[in-house]
């Protein structure tokens, strides 16, 4: 299921990564969209 979550993410949700965002500057909802990615990630490398 959280390997099907993550491709999700990957096709939805913005690659902060990508775009350099510095983790001192986010914002909160881009915070909790990374602990979120970093959740779902996680999850599905454990299956």
């Amino acid at each position: 299921m959280f390997k099907i979550l993550a491709q999700i993410n990957k096709l939805f949700l913005p690659s902060f990564t990508k775009q350099r965002l510095d983790l001192t500057k986010a914002k909160k909802w881009q915070m909790a969209i990374i602990g979120w990615r970093y959740y779902v990630t996680a999850r599905a490398l454990d299956c």
